[in-house]
């Protein structure tokens, strides 16, 4: 995914879960949309550096949506919206090994009374797969979720129907930072997720962790992490 003329600031606060505010290098400062509505740790640093893309909707309240932070000195990709366009992307071109071989690839498909991210199909099966954001980092470790999801559980759930009627199911997991190693549930912050997930895999859900490298050029496919058990 390519990025164009991304504009610069530093984060001032953010605020109402959805907004944000930046100061522009030229002391300026503007709104931007952000379409986290996690809590955001570990990627929430006022005075930090960040990245917008801007549209020319004239129709929008706020023309800037909050696409990345700087922390330390790693990118991290904070616009939620993103992941499905990503993982759509990726396995199209056949990037995530596990997940290559699919002739189509479609997006907001209905199951159910629910409706899944992304249908992957050819001749030999239909593989349906929930998409994550995943922005949390706690030493070496990538961790989802940053807040209490009752949709990932209903997510789960709906994956494992899907199992049980003989389809593929996944949950992939689109790591927007790449100063982590390996992928854990976060227990301590919503252990009925961490356990479902347990549960859900030995039901046949299969967890693809992917990491992806974040730059204000561009957010590319890195590789696959190993899923383990996180402890505090």
């Amino acid at each position: 995914m390519k990025f164009e003329d991304l504009v610069k600031g530093h984060l001032v606060k953010r605020y109402k879960r959805f907004l944000a505010d930046v100061r522009l290098a030229n002391g300026e400062i503007v709104t931007a949309h952000c379409t986290n509505s996690g809590s955001m740790l570990s990627c929430l640093e006022e005075g930090a550096e960040v990245a917008m893309s801007k549209s020319d909707n004239p129709k929008r309240k706020t023309p800037f949506t909050w696409e990345m932070i700087k922390m330390d000195k790693t990118w991290v990709g904070v616009n939620t919206s993103n992941p499905n366009k990503l993982a759509q992307k990726w396995i199209e071109e056949n990037r995530i090994p596990g997940l290559d071989g699919y002739t189509e690839v479609k997006r907001e498909v209905v199951f159910g009374d629910s409706r899944i991210d992304i249908l992957a199909s050819n001749e030999k099966e239909k593989c349906f797969i929930e998409v994550k954001n995943v922005t949390y980092r706690h030493e070496n470790w990538a961790l989802f979720p940053d807040a209490v999801t009752s949709r990932g559980l209903k997510h789960l759930n709906t994956l494992v129907q899907a199992k049980e009627k003989g389809y593929r199911a996944v949950m992939l997991y689109i790591i927007q930072r790449d100063d982590v190693e390996v992928f854990g549930t976060a227990s301590h912050i919503d252990p009925k997720y961490a356990e479902t997930l347990d549960w859900a895999m030995g039901k046949g859900l299969e967890v693809f962790p992917v990491r992806a490298i974040v730059t204000p050029d561009e957010i590319k496919f890195d590789k696959l992490l190993e899923y383990a058990k996180f402890e505090v």
